[in-house]
């Protein structure tokens, strides 16, 4: 068994880990005191930056069915993905009754 050399890794680029282009300074947000460390708070996001996409109505079911069974204790497992998949294809107000029933098991 040969020892670890360096020579041995001549073929490979070398790649500065450090060197990074001159960013402006208005990148990352300023503490409420500079000369605080703590944790801040961010700016709220501006809502003309916002995505603008529309969720399908099955999608919509399908992130409240999960939430609602996390929130009840239930968190799904990755083998119910299927079940949830059927539930959320069910007409909308099919979910909404599921989701009341797991909300009174709060």
């Amino acid at each position: 068994m040969t020892p670890w050399s360096n020579e041995s890794l001549s073929s490979c680029a070398y790649a500065d880990p450090y060197a990074v282009p001159d960013l402006p300074e208005s990148t990352w947000p300023t503490p409420v005191q500079s000369d605080d460390d703590l944790d801040y708070f961010l700016p709220p996001p501006h809502p003309a930056e916002r995505l603008h996409s529309i969720l399908d109505p099955r999608d919509e079911r399908r992130l409240a069915l999960n939430a609602t069974l996390t929130a009840a204790g239930i968190p799904p497992m990755p083998e119910d993905r299927a079940v949830i998949d059927q539930l959320s294809a069910l007409p909308a107000d099919v979910s909404t009754v599921l989701q009341r029933w797991l909300h009174h098991t709060l």
